[in-house]
C-alpha cells in the first residue's frame, strides 16, 4: 500500500482477520515488508492475490494480524525500526533508499530534480 493513500482495510488472509499492509506485492517485496514487520514484533500473513489471466506474474497480499496496524501512521509517527535499529523512513519504507535520513522531505527534492 503507497503511503499516500491512508484507508485502513481489514480483511481475512487465511480464515484470521488481518490489516493489510499492501496488495500486489512482488516476492521481493514481501520478502522485505515480512522482515522488516516480524522484527516489529507484528504477525504477518501473506496470501496470493487471485488473478483473472494465468500468464500474469503472481502478486501477493501482506497483512498483519493486528488489526490497529495502519502502515502510514506507523511509518511517519516513526514506530517503525528497521533490524539495526534505525527508525523507518517513507523512503526506506518505499524501498527508494537504504539511507536512514529523517528529513523525509529532502528525498523529495531529490527525486524531482533526478528522475533517474
Amino acid at each position: 500500500m503507497p503511503l499516500n493513500k491512508i484507508k485502513h482495510i481489514i480483511s481475512e488472509i487465511d480464515g484470521i482477520r488481518c490489516s493489510i499492509v499492501e496488495t500486489g506485492a512482488s516476492k521481493e517485496r514481501v520478502a522485505f515488508l515480512k522482515e522488516l514487520l516480524l522484527y516489529n514484533k507484528f504477525d504477518v500473513k501473506v496470501a496470493e492475490e487471485k488473478k483473472e489471466g494465468e500468464g500474469e506474474t503472481k502478486t501477493y497480499i501482506i497483512g498483519v494480524t493486528d488489526i490497529l496496524f495502519n502502515p502510514v501512521f506507523a511509518v511517519y509517527e516513526r514506530t517503525l525500526k528497521s533490524t539495526n535499529d534505525y527508525k523507518i523512513t517513507p523512503a526506506y519504507w518505499n524501498q527508494q533508499t537504504t539511507v536512514f535520513d529523517p528529513r523525509y522531505w529532502l528525498m523529495r527534492k531529490k527525486i524531482k530534480k533526478n528522475p533517474l
